[in-house]
């Protein structure tokens, strides 16, 4: 007798920068086989093609009318993801620090957010109907992007810890201006009227402050393990 295949789920991921969020993501896509989206890079990749194209970011009705020009494609095997635009391989330049600068302010342009969102809409469509699932981590997507995501998980963690991670990921950047340029983003996104930052009511949350990576993953894996058996 055949083993019935896992059914697809949905996942969730929200968190502010430096929760774990990104390698918890794709590690847990990895080793349940599902695929993985990086929304954040999306939004990133679309500041690239403006600072690239001298839009005028201070000016959201600028933004607005060119939010639809750039084609943004985004690879979601979590093993190697990749995101182009316009056939460009930009993963590495969309992590400068000028773009990290600029994208709060981008993603804060509803027309931004509106076509972005339907990108990601239409990936984890896809994902789904392939019968694979899919981890999608970001800002809104437990409350905007997928509001019927089969799990929904925010992680959270203080504003040391994160600052510590993130300047390490950043090679030895200052800890304290890192935690504030943190603090600063954080102000941004859960301020902006259009999907702010925030975590969905029926999410569950999970503080990593004094976690291990590998326990983050191990719990995650358990969450999403508890929900196929529930479906």
């Amino acid at each position: 007798m055949e083993t019935a295949a896992p059914a697809a789920v949905i996942v969730a991921i929200d968190g502010p920068s430096g929760t774990g969020k990104s390698s918890t993501s794709k590690a847990v896509a990895a080793q349940l086989g599902l695929s993985y989206l990086d929304t954040g890079a999306q939004y990133r990749a679309i500041t690239w093609w403006m600072v690239n194209n001298g839009i005028d970011l201070t000016d959201p009705s600028a933004v607005a009318a060119v939010a639809g020009k750039a084609e943004i494609i985004s690879g979601t095997d979590p093993a190697a993801p990749t995101i182009t635009v316009d056939g460009t391989d930009v993963a590495g330049p969309i992590r400068t620090s000028e773009v990290t600068s600029k994208v709060s302010a981008v993603s804060a342009v509803p027309e931004v957010r509106a076509r972005i969102t339907e990108l990601q809409r239409s990936i984890a469509a896809s994902a789904a109907t392939a019968g694979k699932g899919i981890v999608v981590e970001g800002r809104d997507i437990g409350t905007t992007v997928l509001p019927d995501a089969d799990l929904k998980v925010f992680l959270t963690a203080s504003p040391e810890a994160r600052a510590a991670r993130r300047s390490g990921e950043l090679k030895g950047a200052d800890v304290k201006a890192t935690q504030e340029a943190l603090i600063k983003r954080d102000a941004a996104d859960s301020s902006r009227k259009t999907s702010p930052l925030a975590k969905a009511g029926d999410a569950v949350e999970v503080d990593t402050t004094d976690l291990t990576l590998q326990q983050v993953i191990e719990c995650v894996v358990t969450l999403v393990e508890e929900k196929r058996i529930s479906q």
